[in-house]
């Protein structure tokens, strides 16, 4: 129904050193959750390929179809044993590493002079939420330079561009396969585990988009 909050869940394809991508089972689980606190809710979801010329592309037209009141994206932070809930995007592009088209940023920045865009302060109402479960998550003010922190920016563009009323970028570390452990013994997080956080932090999601649509109502 056209009257229902829409929420958009993103993740990310493989990239050069992730071959295998977490992000995109756990969307995937995210969008089939049936739940009475999602029944006014359409939930739908994109995998981006990590490039920036796909962002760049994806993002805008993805926007244009599902018109979310929310969009809470997901992404992955190989060496963080943790969950991060991004805080801003940086203006800050690598031109270290290549995208998954071997295209490299011909510049260190993003836009201009700008120093950082900021998501909200909604994003310490998701990090409690994701802690509520149990999980270890913690704030973060540095998305990196990658493909992660140029969604992040992008989206936020768009937020005040009169686009999502909400916006929020996760970073998940990897997830315990065939019951594999860190060097130091301590568990990586599971697949459920992760589920569960995301499936809290979607919740909290929808009801700040709910409350952004009735204030704007």
């Amino acid at each position: 129904m056209s009257d229902k909050l829409r929420v958009l869940l993103t993740a990310f394809g493989p990239f050069p050193g992730a071959p295998y991508n977490p992000t995109q089972p756990l969307v995937a689980r995210l969008v089939q959750l049936r739940r009475p606190a999602l029944d006014d809710a359409a939930i739908s979801s994109h995998i981006f390929p990590v490039t920036y010329a796909a962002v760049d592309r994806q993002l805008p037209e993805v926007l244009a179809k599902e018109k979310p009141d929310a969009l809470l994206m997901f992404g992955l932070a190989a060496r963080t044993p943790y969950l991060r809930i991004e805080s801003r995007a940086r203006n800050a592009v690598t031109m270290l590493w290549p995208d998954a088209a071997n295209t490299r940023s011909s510049k260190r920045g993003i836009a201009g002079n700008a120093d950082a865009l900021i998501f909200g302060p909604h994003t310490a109402r998701l990090l409690r939420a994701a802690r509520l479960t149990g999980i270890d998550a913690r704030p973060s003010r540095d998305a990196g330079a990658y493909l992660c922190n140029y969604l992040s920016w992008r989206a936020i563009e768009n937020v005040r561009g009169g686009g999502p009323k909400l916006a929020a970028f996760i970073h998940i570390p990897l997830l315990a396969r065939s019951g594999a452990v860190r060097r130091k013994g301590a568990p990586r997080i599971t697949l459920e585990e992760l589920v569960d956080a995301g499936e809290a932090m979607l919740m909290e999601m929808v009801q700040l988009a709910r409350k952004a649509r009735n204030t704007t109502a």
